[in-house]
């Protein structure tokens, strides 16, 4: 396999997704990538058209409500935020999901009329020696676009009480559900046999994401118990030290906040060793997620993860170290705008649960654990998505510091930043300096449409 084929090259990319080559053109994008530097690609498996405001979903994503303050940089049909539906970009292969719980969404009208265009960019790509990759949903039936799907209730994630756990920004399933597993085995297998241009499939959440608070005591459905009694592992003791764990959090004040630092995670695994286990649980069936769908793939495409940086990874499951033997790159989202709106939601969390506790302490006994930079935040409301004009708070060591912890815990696998284009100039061109330098020079950009004229001129100073 030669350097680069399936993304471990040194280099930059770019995620762009199908709406854009559909409304500037397939050679109009490329031609303004390549003239920034960028040497590799990504998108997704859907065409998009737009639609009445009200109706289908927001462009840009409104990241659970937090995120609707987002604007494009570059104007998609036209307007800055919009509404649009989208449809498959290709007639699966139906049997390959024969007898699956999911199945893949029927082509449309839509699929039609665009959808040739995903391959055509993918070859146009190609051709001009670019590295190419295809992104999807890992646990997220039917898994083309975050913003649609989810899972049968049978499939939920579910908290220690046996619930799940509603107004989560993703809808990521039970990652040990075999139904779960069979889908995106399927899925996979049909996208590299349908996309012969593509050198990856990278799949997204490959995890539990952290965005709620509730999340992070998932999961106990009846399939990660399973992964939990074949390891061995005492569910009921996993149970009961979650919910003391819970009562523990409800008794903080601000002495036991203040004294808290980075190691606060290590000492409250240390005094629940069943809440240690539930954390091996969710290692384990991410790794075993990741090890099927490389099982899944023919040896020559790729299999590249993006993940939730340190510390947030122990916290969803991810595990570098055994991703690093299956995977050909893996990615480590630098996504700054999401670690406020994230710590934000578990301040509210703990404010309503520990009455004892100031806004203060709780926050940034937070900005603390996470890691994720100064200044410190007055209160919680401090902790917030930021304005499209406004810089991210996340400190440039803050940034680097995640990408040096994950690349030594990868154990020399191949390690990319995946930076984002959302804010001012100034402040992106920061992070990207920021990601690059910590990579080594392995950084892929989400999203393209956040990068205007003057963020793509920038490019080439940073990566020259």
């Amino acid at each position: 396999m030669a350097e680069g084929t399936r993304g471990a090259a040194r280099g930059l990319g770019v995620t762009v997704l199908p709406e854009w080559p559909q409304a500037e053109g397939v050679n109009a994008v490329l031609d303004r990538l390549q003239a920034a530097g960028v040497t590799a690609v990504a998108t997704s498996p859907y065409v998009m058209e737009p639609v009445a405001d009200g109706e289908g979903s927001r462009e840009p994503p409104a990241d659970g409500g937090a995120g609707a303050v987002r604007l494009l940089d570059r104007p998609l049909w036209g307007r800055r935020a919009l509404h649009v539906r989208t449809a498959p970009s290709f007639a699966p292969n139906r049997a390959r999901y024969q007898g699956l719980a999911y199945q893949p969404p029927e082509p449309d009208a839509l699929t039609a009329r665009e959808g040739k265009l995903v391959a055509r960019f993918l070859a146009a790509a190609k051709a001009r020696g670019m590295t190419t990759h295809m992104q999807v949903q890992s646990a997220i039936p039917p898994g083309y676009r975050v913003q649609f799907g989810g899972p049968l209730p049978a499939d939920q994630p579910l908290g220690p009480d046996g619930a799940p756990v509603p107004g989560r920004v993703d809808l990521n399933a039970s990652l040990a559900s075999p139904d779960i597993l069979a889908y995106g085995e399927a899925m996979l297998a049909d996208l590299a046999d349908q996309y012969p241009d593509v050198d990856a499939i990278r799949i997204d959440w490959p995890e539990i994401p952290p965005y709620h608070f509730g999340a992070l005591f998932f999961d106990f459905s009846p399939h990660a118990l399973a992964v939990a009694e074949a390891m061995g592992l005492d569910g009921a003791r996993m149970r009961a030290d979650t919910v003391v764990l819970l009562r523990d959090l409800a008794a903080l004040d601000d002495g036991a906040l203040d004294a808290a630092g980075p190691d606060a995670l290590d000492r409250a695994l240390a005094a629940r060793p069943g809440v240690a286990d539930l954390l091996a649980v969710r290692r384990r069936m991410a790794s075993d997620l990741l090890a099927r769908y490389r099982a899944a793939l023919p040896d020559h495409v790729g299999l590249v993860p993006q993940a939730f940086p340190p510390p947030f990874h122990r916290l969803s499951g991810f595990d570098f170290a055994a991703a690093g033997k299956v995977a050909d790159l893996v990615g480590v989202k630098l996504y700054t705008m999401h670690w406020p709106m994230i710590l934000r939601n578990w301040g509210e969390a703990l404010a309503a649960l520990a009455p004892k506790a100031s806004g203060r302490a709780i926050a940034q006994a937070l900005v603390r654990l996470t890691e994720t930079g100064d200044p410190a935040p007055e209160g919680i409301a401090s902790l917030r998505y930021p304005e499209p004009d406004e810089p991210h708070p996340a400190g440039d060591e803050a940034m680097a510091g995640k990408i040096r912890l994950a690349r030594a815990e990868a154990g020399g696998a191949p390690i990319a930043a995946f930076a984002h284009a959302y804010g001012p100039l100034e402040d992106v061109i920061r992070r990207l300096r920021v990601a690059w330098e910590a990579s080594d020079g392995h950084v892929w950009i989400n999203r393209y449409g956040y990068l205007s004229d003057e963020k793509l001129a920038a490019l080439k100073a940073v990566t020259a």
